[in-house]
């Protein structure tokens, strides 16, 4: 059986080549792509995202991309957001309260609390809030953040699982195939290798 596609979307946020790499040697067939038509073709999204809150919805929207993740979100297919990348797929941020998110995922992003140093910068344990294949293996295990706001879901059902910096943050988010990963996975060597190859188990057995 052919590797699942998956594309990495383009928006001049993120680290595109490290997360295709990563995806590659996660046992997809990745491709980086700023076109919403050459997306299209693909088994599964990845939304990455690095900087600040408000510029990079504003380079997202620009890029001709929101139609396309709306559409995906509300079919259900198997999508990816890194760092801000799932960020954005919320309805605001207290990092740029005038920038609207895209709002396709319930809740908001907060600031982490300000008696800790910001950003939340290197590698903490990811801990399991509820059974999920996505953290199979990675659960326990160290991963690598760099971020100062993290995602507050509406529903305690959609936190997959926590971090501990401050508070108990989610670090991984679950609405239905739409996922999200607080840390970096590409930059998280063994551990991050692992979640990624559970997503793409994930997009190949839903094809």
């Amino acid at each position: 059986m052919a590797s699942p596609r998956i594309a990495v979307l383009d928006y001049e946020a993120g680290n595109l080549r490290s997360a295709q790499k990563a995806l590659i040697r996660a046992g997809a067939d990745a491709f980086v792509t700023a076109s919403a038509d050459e997306a299209e073709s693909a088994d599964a999204l990845v939304v990455p995202g690095v900087g600040h809150f408000g510029q990079c919805v504003r380079q997202f929207t620009a890029a001709g991309l929101e139609p396309l993740v709306r559409r995906w979100v509300a079919e259900d297919r198997p999508l990816l957001g890194i760092c801000v990348g799932m960020q954005i797929l919320y309805k605001d941020s207290e990092e740029d309260p005038d920038a609207s998110g895209l709002g396709v995922l319930p809740g908001r992003v907060r600031r982490l609390p300000g008696k800790m140093i910001v950003p939340h910068m290197g590698w903490n344990t990811v801990r399991a809030a509820r059974e999920d294949p996505l953290v199979d293996g990675v659960a326990g295990e160290q991963c690598y953040f760099v971020h100062s706001y993290y995602a507050d879901p509406s529903d305690d059902a959609h936190v997959v699982a926590t971090c501990d910096y401050g508070l108990a943050f989610p670090c991984v988010v679950r609405v239905g195939r739409v996922v999200g990963t607080q840390f970096h996975p590409e930059k998280s060597s063994r551990v991050g290798g692992r979640l990624l190859a559970n997503f793409v188990r994930e997009v190949a057995a839903c094809r």
